[in-house]
């Protein structure tokens, strides 16, 4: 707090004695600028008037070396001008003097939870190169999901995560955590298919001694843990239909029984869930209750498989590499160009989780500062060399004109016109370049298992490019494959 008149300052430190702050007061400018630079505050309370410089300058100092300090200018002026002028230096917020003790400390507040917003923000933006909050990559698909996430952190409805297994589910419901109002509760995390039908209900909503055998002391659940937090329960779809009904009155209410009580509890927590099943199929079916599900299924999410997450892969296995490589005291830094590569044309069915343990076994089994073919297992290699030829692979080669060259060597008579097309030996045999081009493209496609972003890749194109030819060719010829192989 800077401010001249000590009485005043007196009076202003009374009205925060019971903020949860540390408060040091300067009585002059210079006295000020000492503090900036010793204490370090995150906020000033500045009056523009003191007697040895003027406010503006500590304003100038703070903005000109670009301290994170949020200043609140508490000056006598009430004139538009100088609040103009002082939100022009960068101050927060502007106050006129007399200020009551009220006004004071609900600015105080305001300005603790943008310091706090702004904070997270900046550290997240640290990490944010190719990570957000705990995910890697920087693919289209991704972005989406990393906008969803920032939008549903801060409120409390319900999130339904749905995607394969691996694919990250729990990292998408910590990552709203740690974004939402919550954030300073406990995140816990509750396998559903991982507990025997006869706990769950206890470990979801805890139990008293003597409940049942076995229960030699009270047990608080999973909800009273997170109560102030998240509680995330994963593979939600395995839940008994008994407990689902006890589920659904618990988030109707707020309210529950632990088991063997008859004291009822509150908590006040926000509910995330994921399954790796179709969820409107398991209601279907009968194994999942309707109502439940509507009460859950408010904002969903659906993570992508890790094969439709393009250049992300390689990000993510050099993440995994680095940090593996560090635990085991390794030297591995990278790729080699065929082992890349290989990595992407894998279709990865176990998604990130079977990436993560496959570079986890490559550190542990081998040496050397880059991962080599022979380095990965032979899944990965088979079903890279399905696909292209090993013998010609090489840097002055391009990986799909080597595919193509393969498929088109190996297939039957039927791609004799593509090879006339791509090598005319007479000039019957020449075609015209956008019927080449399109079956070059659409080759490509399907060497990559018909991701159009692996394929763009290896084109060195915009994956934008090759959707707009191909809703050109279908446009012309009314199918976009009748000349495809």
């Amino acid at each position: 707090m800077v401010e001249d008149s000590q009485p005043l300052s007196a009076v202003y430190s009374s009205y925060l004695k019971n903020e949860n702050i540390s408060l040091r007061n300067a009585y002059n400018g210079h006295t000020a600028l000492d503090l900036i630079h010793s204490f370090k505050p995150h906020i000033i309370l500045l009056d523009l008037y003191l007697p040895d410089i003027s406010g503006f300058e500590i304003l100038n100092h703070i903005k000109t070396n670009r301290l994170d300090i949020l200043v609140v200018v508490i000056t006598g002026s009430d004139s538009v001008e100088d609040a103009a002028d002082v939100m022009r230096y960068g101050a927060y917020d502007f106050l006129s003097k007399p200020v009551s003790a009220a006004r004071l400390r609900v600015t105080l507040s305001n300005t603790v939870k943008h310091l706090h917003l702004d904070t997270l923000v900046n550290q997240y933006q640290k990490d944010m190169n190719d990570q957000f909050v705990g995910f890697i990559g920087t693919s289209k698909v991704m972005k989406g999901i990393y906008q969803t996430i920032e939008r549903v952190a801060p409120s409390k409805a319900s999130v339904f995560i749905t995607g394969e297994s691996g694919t990250g589910k729990e990292v998408c419901a910590e990552a709203i955590h740690k974004l939402s109002n919550n954030r300073n509760g406990k995140f816990v995390p509750l396998n559903c298919a991982a507990i025997p039908k006869d706990l769950i209900e206890s470990e979801i909503f805890g139990h008293v001694k003597g409940a049942f055998t076995g229960a030699i002391g009270t047990r608080i659940g999973a909800v009273g843990i997170a109560d102030g937090g998240t509680l995330f329960l994963d593979e939600i779809c395995e839940m008994d239909l008994a407990l689902q009904s006890k589920l659904l009155r618990f988030l109707q209410t707020g309210k529950f029984y632990k088991v063997g009580s008859s004291e009822v509890e509150e908590v006040d927590i926000r509910i995330i869930c994921a399954t790796n099943r179709n969820p409107l199929l398991e209601v279907k079916a009968g194994r999942f209750r309707e109502d439940l599900y509507y009460r859950l299924h408010v904002i969903p999410i659906h993570l992508p498989p890790l094969r439709e997450r393009g250049d992300d892969v390689e990000r993510i296995a050099t993440k995994f590499l680095l940090e593996f490589s560090k635990e085991e005291n390794k030297a591995f830094r990278r790729f080699t160009i065929r082992a890349s590569q290989l990595l992407l044309c894998y279709d990865w069915p176990g998604n990130v989780r079977q990436l993560q343990n496959v570079m986890r076994q490559i550190v542990v089994m081998n040496d050397g500062e880059e991962v080599t073919e022979e380095m990965l297992p032979a899944v990965i290699r088979d079903a890279g060399n399905r696909v292209t030829d090993s013998p010609m692979y090489g840097p002055v080669v391009s990986p799909i004109v080597v595919q193509s060259a393969q498929v088109i060597n190996t297939a039957n008579s039927s791609f004799s016109s593509v090879t006339d097309g791509l090598r005319p030996t007479r000039m019957e045999d020449l075609k015209p370049m956008a019927e080449i081009e399109q079956i070059y493209i659409e080759n490509a496609i399907r060497i990559c298992g018909g991701s159009i972003d692996k394929a763009a890749k290896y084109l060195d194109i915009n994956p934008s490019t090759i959707y707009r030819k191909k809703a050109s060719w279908k446009n012309e010829g009314g199918n976009e494959n009748t000349r495809a192989i």
